[in-house]
């Protein structure tokens, strides 16, 4: 009798019941140096994540070798920091690459589920202002709570025929949304967007959209590119600019909405699962997009825990637009006063 694919245990067939590799590996028996260069981060950071994540990584199962939530989570750091089920890795825990593979998921999802935890908009006033002072600092733009922009990261084909991830350069991809502020903290993350999405239908049809037209737009506005429309709480640049005014204003514009596309340099090279140098995502939209999303969630934290990488040089393919966009013009004549009174009041 045949036996079913699902009950067997990879790690069983590879080492056998009475072999203990799964318990081999000890954070506190290496160096800080080898977790920094085998999985991306220090000692400190590790801990915190094991605290964080342990309960939900320690389910009851039915399996008698579980894995440790220490052991799961370097797995997926491993993972996300370098793109690839490395054997060395795997070997020097003690666990197979499909073990590592499950690692991966259930750390993502535990992460996925604490993401309203670690990447929202401020609430109360005094961090809503001192967010605006922070981006005012930058470049003298007044008013701004976020930077917001698309990235594309590159998946691998789906299996059904479905032609919308495929982006204008003809490569499968998601389109993320994303917003942060005048440190790279991200302030909104939507991972899930088809690549064929141009910006402007990402951002029409986004959960941010809905929430600044009923939340948020009286406190200020975003800062965007061309590539998106001009509406009350969200600030592009002038099409062509004409007066000493406009020029200060686009100028202002760029430098502070540039902090957006140091962030995504930053988030693909700690995160090189994503910038492409290892190949496609190998997995399907959904769960492509739950690791995106998990990868944010770490940047955040880690910039709560001062791993700061702005300097970090450029790398991969994942590139801040795939869309070769036109200049958005805006109808939205509420929208064109708005901007208007921002220049005679603090660019004149």
């Amino acid at each position: 009798m045949a036996v079913p694919i699902a009950v067997l245990d990879c790690d069983l067939l590879l080492y056998g019941r009475g072999h203990r590799t799964l318990d081999r590996f000890k954070l506190e028996d290496v160096t800080d140096e080898y977790l920094v260069s085998t999985y991306g981060f220090p000692r400190q950071f590790i801990c915190y994540l094991v605290d964080l994540l342990g309960a939900t990584l320690s389910r009851p199962t039915q399996r008698s070798r579980a894995i440790s939530p220490e052991t799961q989570i370097l797995a997926a750091l491993g993972f996300y920091t370098s793109g690839s089920f490395q054997t060395r890795m795997g070997d020097a825990m003690g666990i197979s690459q499909a073990s590592m593979s499950r690692c991966v998921a259930n750390v993502t999802e535990a992460l996925v589920e604490r993401a309203s935890q670690f990447i929202h908009f401020p609430k109360d006033e005094a961090t809503v202002q001192t967010l605006k002072d922070d981006f005012y600092a930058l470049a003298g733009m007044p008013g701004v709570l976020g930077v917001v922009d698309c990235t594309h990261v590159a998946i691998k084909a789906p299996n059904a025929e479905d032609l919308s991830y495929v982006n204008r350069k003809g490569l499968h991809s998601l389109n993320c949304l994303m917003v942060c502020d005048s440190r790279g903290v991200l302030l909104s993350a939507e991972t899930h967007w088809p690549g064929s999405l141009p910006d402007c239908t990402v951002l029409e049809q986004a959960a941010l959209t809905s929430q600044f037209e009923t939340e948020l737009h009286k406190d200020g506005w975003l800062l965007g590119d061309s590539s998106f429309l001009l509406r009350t709480w969200l600030m592009t640049p002038l099409h062509i600019p004409e007066t000493p005014a406009e020029y200060r204003y686009n100028m202002a514009h760029s430098a502070t909405h540039n902090v957006i596309e140091r962030t995504f340099r930053t988030i693909r090279s700690r995160f090189r699962c994503l910038d492409g140098s290892k190949g496609t995502l190998q997995y399907s939209p959904e769960k492509s997009s739950h690791i995106i999303l998990a990868c944010c969630v770490l940047h955040n934290i880690s910039l709560q825990h001062g791993l700061d990488v702005w300097s970090a040089p450029a790398a991969g393919h994942m590139e801040q637009s795939e869309e070769e966009y036109e200049q958005m013009e805006s109808v939205d004549s509420e929208a064109c006063r708005v901007r208007q009174e921002l220049l005679l009041t603090h660019f004149s």
